[in-house]
């Protein structure tokens, strides 16, 4: 059912979910992935360094999600940014399915202490999917399995 690695699941996003994870990528860089993107841009685009750092971040945006091999770490931060934009209210939505504590859609640290069972992964993808789109849930369940694949084992076994 899922991706093994955020960048099989980055090639399967269309190309507007990229636009929109390059877009909210931008909006906040994460500096420990932001040369990593950078240097993507130059080898799709084929500019110089500086000039794609000099590019508004629209720009930015637009080369950046025609990339389909961003490499590993950075396909994992823009399927996280996805879900950072538009998509947030579906992260509490699920969250407040299962019993997370949760301050708008971002775990608390309390959470730890709570249970994620395959009873609580049923109920949240049951209460996902009967607001939002199958292939958005199914994104935002793979990306969340691809953060932390030993506690979100039990959405492996939820049928979607």
């Amino acid at each position: 059912m899922f991706e093994r690695t955020a960048g099989k699941l980055w090639k399967r996003l269309t190309r507007e979910d990229r636009l929109a994870a390059a877009q909210q990528f931008f909006t906040q860089p994460p500096q420990e992935v932001y040369g990593t993107a950078l240097g993507a841009i130059v080898r799709a685009r084929k500019l110089r360094p500086q000039v794609a750092r000099s590019l508004p971040p629209e720009e930015q945006a637009k080369a950046l999600a025609s990339v389909l091999d961003p490499g590993e770490p950075l396909a994992g931060s823009l399927l996280v940014a996805l879900h950072m934009g538009d998509r947030r209210p579906l992260l509490g939505a699920f969250l407040d399915a299962v019993g997370l504590p949760h301050e708008d859609g971002l775990l608390k640290d309390d959470a730890d202490g709570v249970p994620f069972t395959a009873e609580s992964a049923t109920k949240g993808v049951v209460a996902l999917l009967a607001a939002y789109p199958r292939e958005q849930v199914e994104v935002y369940l793979n990306t969340l399995w691809l953060q932390d694949p030993e506690h979100w084992a039990p959405l492996e076994h939820v049928a979607i």
